[in-house]
């Protein structure tokens, strides 16, 4: 994690924030949502990235998942090369066994040795939400001080329907981030129109949050118009909040959303999207589809309108990558001023990271 992001010299300060912004990794100490459950089976193990550090994801043969460095202490191969045997991971070259501590448990030949040597390797908290894995890559003793974001929408017998949308990047997390909540470009949906003629009527930062909002016409599409009730909805306004290091949206409190990203680098970013919608009406009728057919209705909009919009944010992001990494040193010209809130927050936790870091090492020396 030791790195600067001290821009170049002679740039001016907005040039500086967004030289900083671009550079910053996030702070490790929160819940990361690193995978879909549906993606790791019983008896799986994957391998995961969180700002260039691998961790071995697995899930036992009765369906618990534990994570651990991805390296065996023997010859540092990548555990997540071995497999899942009942409860343990095993490094596939010499088949040392793991426990879900990250401890030595098994090794097949200790040549004479009576006892197994106490070796163990880091092992990071875990927890399953919302149909994703959550990882707490910080200090472990701030794992049950911070919790995963409360969405009780989606949560116990009445939840609205939610199926997640998710998709690796090749773009900076931050450029994520500002292209979610910037909504002055929506001439890059004009064939979907998820928003129209927003005009920003607030953007407040408190802490580590910044909470915006936009009068806007909201899910005004020739095809998602249809599946509105208008009538019946304020879809006039919406609400955003960049809540550190997560972003949520609410629209007239029936049409929500929630962004997770996971930083795997200084060009890559995992995204996981949370759309749900308390209802939704049949097209040309003014009769709601029945809760039973949501999930169904979603998984279809996923795959045929929500996905192909936000495939055109994630070429017009993987754009800006490319365009920053030929023209970094150009000056920075920001309309918007959401973007320069959302990147003085991610500056500033990222400086306040490795100064932790520092201050731990000193403390260590």
């Amino acid at each position: 994690m030791n790195q600067t992001i001290n821009p170049p010299p002679g740039f001016d300060e907005a040039s500086g924030l967004r030289q900083k912004s671009r550079a910053a990794g996030m702070d490790p100490d929160y819940w990361y949502a690193v995978e879909e459950v549906r993606n790791v089976k019983p008896g799986s193990v994957v391998e995961v990235i969180f700002w260039k550090r691998s961790i071995a994801l697995y899930r036992t043969a009765d369906g618990e998942f534990h994570a651990v460095e991805n390296r065996c202490a023997h010859r540092q191969l990548k555990l997540s090369l071995g497999q899942v045997e009942g409860c343990r991971l095993v490094c596939g070259y010499h088949g040392w066994e793991y426990d879900e501590q990250g401890r030595v448990v098994g090794i097949p030949d200790l040549f004479g040795r009576k006892e197994l040597p106490e070796i163990s390797i880091r092992r990071y908290p875990v927890q399953v939400r919302y149909g994703l894995v959550w990882l707490f890559p910080g200090n472990p003793e701030l794992a049950e001080q911070r919790r995963i974001p409360d969405i009780p929408e989606i949560e116990g017998r009445d939840r609205w329907a939610c199926v997640p949308i998710t998709f690796t990047c090749t773009a900076h997390h931050s450029m994520i981030i500002d292209n979610v909540s910037d909504f002055s470009h929506a001439y890059l949906h004009r064939k979907y129109r998820p928003f129209d003629g927003a005009t920003l009527t607030r953007c407040e930062t408190e802490g580590d949050d910044v909470h915006l909002a936009y009068d806007t016409q909201v899910g005004r599409g020739p095809i998602s118009g249809l599946f509105v009730d208008h009538g019946r909805l304020n879809t006039n306004h919406i609400e955003l909040c960049y809540q550190y290091p997560y972003q949520w949206s609410n629209t007239d409190d029936e049409i929500k959303h929630w962004l997770f990203v996971l930083p795997i680098d200084e060009r890559t970013t995992r995204t996981f999207f949370l759309f749900y919608f308390k209802s939704l009406k049949i097209p040309l009728l003014p009769v709601r589809i029945p809760r039973f057919a949501m999930t169904a209705v979603m998984k279809v909009s996923n795959r045929l309108l929500i996905g192909p919009l936000l495939d055109e944010d994630r070429v017009a992001v993987e754009a800006e990558q490319l365009g920053y990494e030929r023209h970094w040193d150009a000056p920075s010209i920001e309309v918007n001023p959401v973007v320069s809130a959302f990147q003085r927050v991610t500056v500033r936790k990222w400086q306040e990271c490795l100064a932790r870091e520092a201050e731990s090492g000193n403390a260590a020396a």
